[in-house]
């Protein structure tokens, strides 16, 4: 069975996901480093934001654009990690093919 479920976040995001037919429980040591990274992320957006209201340089814009992206690499890789290490294990270790469907249709879409 499928479950729907919608998380809003501190800053209003809103965050929508599936819960599958998957029996384990989701561990991930770093739920707080990636909430961090992602606020700094989302300040450093803001910033970009206003850089390009202020009329700045495009060349200073598209620095900044590539250290954002650089810093979302760097949040996926960690979450990825994170998966691998603990999810994946245990939908291995449970012989939960669908999970493992998901990894690779996630990592499909990260590779893109």
């Amino acid at each position: 069975m499928v479950e729907e479920h919608t998380h809003v976040l501190a800053d209003g995001t809103v965050v929508t996901h599936t819960h599958g037919a998957h029996g384990h429980q989701h561990s991930h040591t770093q739920t707080k480093a990636v909430l961090n990274r992602m606020a700094r992320l989302i300040g450093h957006l803001e910033s970009i934001k206003q850089m390009i209201a202020d009329g700045r340089d495009c060349s200073d814009v598209l620095i900044q654009l590539s250290a954002v992206d650089s810093a979302i690499k760097g949040v996926s890789r960690i979450i990825l990690k994170d998966h691998l290490e603990h999810c994946i294990v245990d939908a291995v270790r449970e012989n939960d093919k669908e999970a493992l469907d998901q990894l690779n249709k996630a990592i499909d879409r990260f590779l893109k």
